[in-house]
């Protein structure tokens, strides 16, 4: 882990500052260098986001349901990779590939891992992966944010070249916490004012208060970009940018919303110093090692 580059993106700041604008490109790789369309490289680069249904068939839903049960019944209470809702539900598991084969395989599928290769333009490797869980009734949502702002400043990501892959596992309705976007709101960086708390990250993954922008920048990026719910049945894929404006609400329903959440940073875009923290997050948030992934990874 290196020192720091210049700061494009400085944010946890002491007082409110202007939004900048985005330096990177949203899409690195071209037509030709995978199995995404034109279209749909267009469509990631205006938006920030692209749909691709049936990323898991249906012969994978059976097993990934077994395996989520399986690995809900090795859950240790002193396992920092486990965080759990407030009620004391679980929330999310961390490193999950670790845990199982199967989700290690899933990384490494034709409709996966090329992808994210296509759209960063190079090799990658794996920032970090969970599998999110929203009970029915008691799952809480996630507040409005960019990745690329906690990336940056409390891992050290130093620039706008990470995307996420978002699983469905289970329906996902409009009225069950579905993940809500601004599109095309990746174009911007909202600097968010307040300091890095010690250890914030065993607080801010169940609720996260610092590095969210304000309401009124909420309410301005809305105005302007508009909302879009992503909905779908299980198997869909949902792939963001790390600097695209998100978030879900509460599920009050009896209907649970679970996904796999990989996050794929190339490997030319290794992590740094944290650039508004005092000490990095821990490996299974924020990897730093960088070894390309690959199908052989996956399933060793």
């Amino acid at each position: 882990m290196s020192g720091h580059p210049h700061d494009n993106y400085p944010t946890r700041l002491e007082r409110p500052a202007d939004p900048i604008a985005r330096i990177e490109p949203t899409v690195w790789g071209e037509g030709n260098d995978g199995p995404l369309s034109e279209h749909d490289l267009k469509t990631m680069a205006a938006n920030g986001y692209l749909t691709r249904p049936q990323t898991l068939g249906q012969n994978w839903l059976r097993p990934m349901g077994d395996e989520l049960a399986r690995i809900g019944g090795l859950i240790d209470d002193e396992d920092p990779r486990i965080v759990r809702e407030r009620q004391g539900g679980i929330r999310s598991v961390f490193e999950p590939h670790l845990f199982s084969d199967v989700i290690a395989e899933v990384i490494g599928l034709d409709t996966v891992l090329p992808v994210a290769r296509q759209l960063l333009g190079s090799d990658v490797y794996l920032h970090q992966a969970r599998v999110n869980l929203m009970p029915g009734f008691t799952g809480t949502g996630f507040y409005w944010h960019s990745d690329f702002e906690t990336w940056h400043a409390e891992d050290g990501m130093p620039t706008m070249r990470a995307v996420s892959c978002s699983i469905a596992l289970s329906e996902n309705y409009p009225y069950n916490g579905s993940l809500m976007v601004m599109p095309g709101s990746h174009r911007t960086f909202f600097p968010c004012v307040g300091a890095t708390p010690t250890r914030n990250h065993t607080s801010s993954l169940v609720r996260q208060e610092v590095g969210v922008p304000d309401q009124a920048t909420l309410t301005a990026a809305a105005n302007r970009h508009g909302v879009d719910q992503i909905t779908g049945p299980p198997g869909g894929g949902l792939w963001f940018d790390c600097n695209i404006m998100h978030g879900s609400g509460s599920n009050i329903t009896p209907f649970p919303r679970s996904n796999i959440f990989l996050v794929f940073n190339s490997v030319e875009n290794k992590l740094c110093q944290p650039f508004a923290a005092a000490e990095p997050r821990p490996e299974y948030l924020a990897a730093r090692t960088t070894e390309p992934f690959s199908v052989q990874s996956a399933t060793a």
